[in-house]
């Protein structure tokens, strides 16, 4: 490719409406350009990484014993509406829906669960055809309320989601390994520093999850790790070890006035105790269910782990009409003599003693509360968000990290979630009619290519890894006025593509700053630099992006050398 043919005009300032670095670096190296919030036109260079990162993902599911296929962006609303999901995504406002002339519902699939199990069921029916593993490139969409830093949270995004059925949970879990082997080899051919990680399911649903993370400073998602062993977890699934029951005596519980104290930090400081000593008494409905979540004072509840433990039924935070209703004191509740309530604890409740707790009156805490004999947790959860220094729930001795990260990949194991309410069934050797077993496993094909900027680039542009460059080497003649440059670099370039290298030849009639400023801004591995002072002494410049080493090639001898050189990018 010819530079002065190529569709691509890059940009020497950062768009004002794009804060990720990616995003700048995409839209001024003229991979990208922004329609609108959240979708992004894809020019030539732009596509041809992401064909690459593509190509990456159809080896390794290929390996695995996946088959490819493809189905339809726009899905019908009635097997959404089956799983209960079309009420989820409704709910979220995530889904984009449409009406046909006909006045069906349609939708524009965010994945496509309830579209390949319907297909799977129709095809097989006997444990015989199992397992299946089938998986499709195809673009998703989601109404994010807010899009933003690129391709990372787009509306419109390149996915790989693949699903196997199985006829029972051992066999899920045979597939399930296959798979996580499958997307570590990805990412590390992508280039990208990654960590798996235990998740959240969310939506999707499913018990064992695991998000492949990137580490980066724009990502949204937070996970913890642990300094002494190799457990790690986003944070919304995250746990930590609790402290151990201090050993104390028991005090006396007396009762004291705490005026228009309603915080636990005013409480605190006006009984000189620490936050951490206060117990924090927080109600909610589940369902019809009237709950108070216990933990201490210095602790915040997971709403998402709250959410787990009382799925299905919706659950809610009291509002203060709730709490007349109910007779309860807003900002004295605390778990003595509560009355219709179910009591649930974090565990980190075990590590206290003697706390300071609402008394269930205005304006009045009580002290020297202690469970067992003060009051009784009918439910032990993980309901605590974890924080930086908390200690390992695995081998309970090292410190949780705190890192941010780009949510790269997901996995789950989901059972029969989606194939009990859809009734895809297959007829075991026993007879019997089953469910199939099914996994599923999700990759944001262009949020890599994003993710792989945010880890690779530096002050001048991109560095991107030799995989994924949209071509391997520049070659740059620097003075277009000058024959024998210009036919040396088009000889250089001529022998390159016959040799099957992707190469490209900057013929512009530029000066060489700006050829040079342009090489680094896209991230080309390799530049051949080819100059009237070089010719002179019968060499050629190499100069390897990544690391900015130079070294000088005899003319003769440069075509033969560069594979060698390219061996040496990572």
């Amino acid at each position: 490719m010819r530079t002065s043919e190529l569709f691509a005009r890059t940009l020497r300032d950062a768009p004002a409406d794009e804060e990720a670095p990616s995003a700048q670096l995409l839209i001024r190296g003229a991979f990208v350009r922004k329609l609108m919030a959240g979708i992004y036109n894809l020019l030539p260079l732009g596509w041809r990484v992401l064909r690459k990162v593509e190509q990456i993902v159809r080896e390794e599911m290929d390996a695995a014993g996946a088959q490819e296929l493809r189905m339809p962006a726009l899905v019908p609303s009635e097997p959404w509406k089956a799983t209960g999901r079309w009420q989820a995504y409704a709910a979220e406002q995530l889904m984009f829906t449409l009406r046909d002339r006909h006045d069906r519902e349609l939708g524009l699939g965010p994945t496509h669960e309830e579209i390949v199990t319907p297909l799977v069921d129709a095809e097989y029916s006997s444990y015989r055809d199992l397992p299946v593993n089938v998986y499709h490139i195809q673009w998703k969409y989601r109404d994010e309320a807010r899009p933003r830093s690129g391709l990372i949270r787009a509306r419109e995004f390149l996915m790989k989601d693949a699903y196997t059925f199985d006829r029972d949970p051992e066999g899920l879990k045979v597939a399930y390994a296959k798979m996580v082997d499958a997307y570590k080899a990805i990412f590390t051919r992508c280039g990208l520093d990654f960590r798996v990680v235990e998740a959240d399911p969310g939506l999707i649903g499913g018990d064992v999850n695991h998000e492949f993370m990137a580490p980066a400073d724009v990502g949204e998602d937070l996970f913890v790790s642990c300094d002494n062993c190799d457990y790690a977890a986003n944070v919304e699934a995250a746990s930590s070890h609790p402290p151990k029951a201090p050993d104390v005596a028991m005090e006396s519980m007396e009762r004291v006035p705490t005026p228009g104290r309603t915080t636990i930090e005013a409480v605190a400081d006006l009984l000189g105790v620490p936050e951490s000593g206060v117990l924090k008494a927080m109600v909610y409905r589940a369902g019809d269910e009237l709950v108070a979540v216990l933990l201490p004072g210095d602790r915040e509840v997971s709403e998402s782990k709250l959410r787990r433990v009382f799925a299905p039924a919706e659950v809610e935070m009291l509002g203060d009409a709730d709490f007349e209703k109910h007779g309860l004191a807003k900002g004295y509740v605390g778990p003595q003599g509560l009355q219709g309530a179910t009591i649930v604890a974090d565990h980190h409740v075990r590590g206290g003693a003697n706390w300071v707790a609402g008394a269930n009156e205005p304006d009045q805490h009580a002290t020297g509360v202690n469970e067992g004999r003060d009051f009784s947790v009918d439910r032990w959860e993980d309901l605590a968000g974890v924080r930086e220094g908390d200690t390992c729930p695995r081998c309970q001795t090292g410190t949780l990290k705190l890192g941010r990260s780009i949510e790269v990949g997901h996995t789950f194991q989901l059972g029969t979630k989606y194939s009990v309410p859809l009734k895809a069934t297959f007829l075991d050797e026993d007879g019997t009619e089953k469910p199939f077993v099914m996994g599923c496993y999700g990759i944001g094909v262009s949020r890599i290519v994003a993710s792989v900027v945010e880890q690779h680039h530096d002050e001048q542009g991109i560095t991107w890894p030799k995989h994924l460059a949209p071509y391997q080497v520049v070659v740059i003649p620097t003075n277009m006025d000058q024959d024998d440059v210009v036919a040396t670099g088009e000889r250089i370039y001529a022998e390159l593509r016959e040799a099957g290298i992707e190469v490209v030849l900057d013929d512009r009639d530029e000066r060489a700053g700006v050829k040079f400023t342009d090489a680094e801004l896209i991230g080309y591995p390799l530049a051949i630099v080819v100059g009237k002072k070089g010719l002179a002494n019968g060499v050629v410049e190499a100069k390897l992006r990544a690391s900015g080493e130079k070294r000088e090639l005899p003319v003769d001898e440069a075509v033969a050398a560069i594979p060698g050189l390219l061996g040496e990018a990572p």
